[in-house]
């Protein structure tokens, strides 16, 4: 197994379960989350980064 450290933009969605599935469906792209955090919120362009460390399987 490899671990990741990986940023992702999110844009803001209208709940936060919302928001939540949002997120795990983005990381789940780029392999198995081990834990990840909201970062910081752009109000003006209404998107969240996100920051994960994930893991994949090795090559």
């Amino acid at each position: 197994m490899t671990t990741h450290f990986i940023t992702a933009e999110i844009d803001l969605q209208e709940t936060p379960a919302e928001l939540l599935k949002v997120i795990e469906t983005e990381l789940n792209k780029q392999g198995d989350p081990l834990r990840w955090a909201i970062t910081s919120v752009d109000i003006d362009e209404q998107k969240a980064t996100v920051e994960a460390v994930v893991t994949t399987p090795k090559s």
